[in-house]
């Protein structure tokens, strides 16, 4: 469902109360999203605008975003020409989806200007432009838009501002009962809905079928009925229009999203009857397109960026598992030498009977439970000790290749295991995650630095670390790559401290930080090593618990691997609902 012209309306309704307040601050966390600190007479709030081209958006939010090391151009430009600034005012261009928020500030001669931040949410095509007002001039946008993407309008640098252009529509919040028949019976949609969204500014599909829904008319039935009979018109659907129209204008909003039975979700600002599922009411639009958009945004970057490392450790898994088979292949052949000792030791048992010159010799088999023949080779240029002495070692070779393969095996599964927690990691990884699991694969030799830098990099001393606080007041620390999980098992944690972790399968190292906590606490961190590990989607997930000084790392072990003693086991099915309602800060 895409944010609308109805659902902006009341977004620009909240934004007003922070008309006469200032930016404090401007973050710009990725390439498509800003976020402003906004302080008012009584009022704060972070406004995260979205030029996503999946997830276009404005609303508050309470998410915490990992900012980059350094700003990009077009953040600081805004730093420069918005932070500090008073906002003068914030406007909806008609029931368009873009916005208006002029900003006063001085310029270096200390004269007043006004600089324009225009959002504009068209899909892929979304745009944030930072405008001069007084020349009309672009200073910069977020997205630049050269002639060869448009012909039709530039976003560059120095260029005029060119607004979208007008679909000229009506605007369904000042028509009338007589304009809205005219208009109506003029369209030639085959659906009063179709009818609807071609012709009002603003209006969703999605809330046009909600409208003709409860009018209680069939939205398939032909437009000729209408034209024929206008009081359908008058009698079913604008009563229904104008009732909704109207709680737009008068700012009476029911945000809501609905949990279709088919499990999709869809949001508006009113209740969407006509959608067969479970529904949820909000208190604000903000909260409903937080709650609607959650981290979708940000697992779709993080999807696009882990892309490549996954097919990476999927083809590196796959080689291991052919390794794996051909090294208990070769276990097999060498366990079948065994017949060269027995072979070897017969020769001895028998050596007076052979002389040399014979190719083969047929002795009596003395390990076998029959007594049987059997015929051994025979090389006509050794003696008979030498004879026996190639059969035994071509054993001590099979013996030694054996022990050498074992070792081959084992590391092998560890290497599969190592893989396997990667893959893990990268499933539930934030941006800075995997730029943290990216260069531990450089570390380990795995892929190369693509860094354009001919400067070595300065090792990580502090990575940044989820805190989660449990019920109890009690900071719970989870590792999300292996550099996360050595610094808070290795460096952070105390010897008094309770390490977490799933058992037997991989998994974020969780520490609760405290000497002395409840069940709760406990509890809640094993529901974290749980969901944050392979089992995430699974029940009775076995999680294990020690103190700190029980766990320690093998000399030459891979990043993030640990051994341990004295646990305790919980039994955890993970809960998503749980864990979002956690407190968490970012350390």
């Amino acid at each position: 469902m895409a944010l609308d012209g109805l659902v902006l309306h009341a977004i620009i309704h909240e934004l007003q109360a922070f008309v006469g307040g200032r930016i404090s601050k401007i973050q710009q966390p990725d390439q498509h999203d800003i976020i402003l600190q906004l302080r008012s007479q009584g009022h704060n709030g972070r406004l995260l605008i979205s030029a996503n081209p999946t997830y276009p958006r404005v609303h508050f939010t309470e998410h915490q975003f990992m900012n980059p090391m350094e700003a990009p151009m077009f953040c600081m430009l805004l730093r420069k020409h918005c932070e500090g600034g008073v906002i003068e005012s914030i406007q909806q261009v008609g029931m368009e989806r873009i916005v208006h928020i002029d900003v006063r500030q001085r310029d270096e001669l200390g004269d007043l200007s006004v600089k324009r931040i225009i959002i504009e949410i068209m899909g892929r095509h979304s745009n944030i432009v930072l405008l001069d007002t007084a020349t009309n001039t672009i200073l910069d946008g977020i997205h630049h838009v050269t002639p060869a993407i448009s012909s039709f309008r530039v976003v560059l640098p120095g260029c005029a501002y060119l607004a979208p252009p007008d679909q000229e529509k009506h605007n369904p919040l000042i028509t009338t009962q007589g304009q809205f028949l005219s208009i109506m019976t003029s369209d030639t949609a085959s659906d009063y809905d179709q009818a609807i969204v071609q012709q009002f500014s603003g209006i969703s599909p999605l809330v046009a079928k909600e409208i003709i829904y409860r009018s209680g008319l069939i939205s398939n039935l032909n437009l000729a009925a209408l034209h024929s009979g206008e009081n359908l018109l008058n009698e079913f659907i604008w009563p229904v229009f104008k009732e909704a129209m109207e709680g737009v204008t008068n700012h009476k909003y029911q945000p809501a999203i609905v949990e279709a039975e088919t499990g999709k979700s869809y949001f508006s600002i009113m209740p969407l009857t006509h959608i067969p599922g479970e529904s949820t009411i909000f208190s604000t639009i903000s909260s409903c397109l937080e709650a609607f958009y959650g981290d979708k945004a940000e697992r779709d970057a993080v999807k696009q960026r882990v892309a490549d490392l996954l097919r990476f450790l999927q083809n590196e898994k796959s080689k291991n598992i052919k390794k794996l088979e051909k090294l208990h292949e070769t276990i097999k052949e060498a366990e079948a030498a065994d017949k060269h000792r027995i072979q070897g030791e017969l020769l001895t048992a028998h050596m007076h009977q052979i002389q040399r010159g014979m190719k083969s010799i047929e002795v009596v088999n003395y390990y076998d439970e029959n007594q049987k023949t059997v015929v051994i080779p025979l090389d006509p240029l050794l003696s008979p000790s030498e004879n026996a002495q190639k059969y035994f070692k071509k054993y001590n070779k099979s013996k030694n290749r054996i022990t050498v393969v074992q070792q081959q095996i084992q590391n092998t599964h560890e290497e599969i295991s190592y893989i396997d927690g990667l893959q893990q990691q990268l499933n539930n990884a934030s941006m800075q995650d995997i730029a943290e699991i990216r260069e531990e694969l450089v570390e380990q030799g795995y892929i190369r630095d693509r860094s354009k830098s001919k400067r070595k990099k300065k090792k990580i001393n502090k990575p940044v670390i989820s805190c989660f606080v449990s019920s109890e007041g009690i900071d719970i620390y989870v590792g999300k790559n292996n550099i996360q999980n050595e610094y808070i098992t290795n460096r952070l944690a105390q010897s008094s401290d309770t390490w977490l972790h799933t058992k037997d399968m991989p998994g974020s190292h969780v520490v609760i930080r405290s000497t002395a906590f409840g069940d709760n606490t406990l509890q809640e961190a094993a529901q974290l090593a749980a969901y944050y590990s392979q089992g995430k989607q699974s029940s009775h997930v076995p999680v294990d618990y020690t103190f700190i000084r029980h766990v320690r790392k093998p000399n030459g072990a891979k990043p993030g691997f640990v051994i341990y003693d004295h646990q305790k086991t919980l039994f955890i099915t993970p809960d998503e609902a749980f864990i979002k309602q956690l407190k968490v800060s970012v350390k």
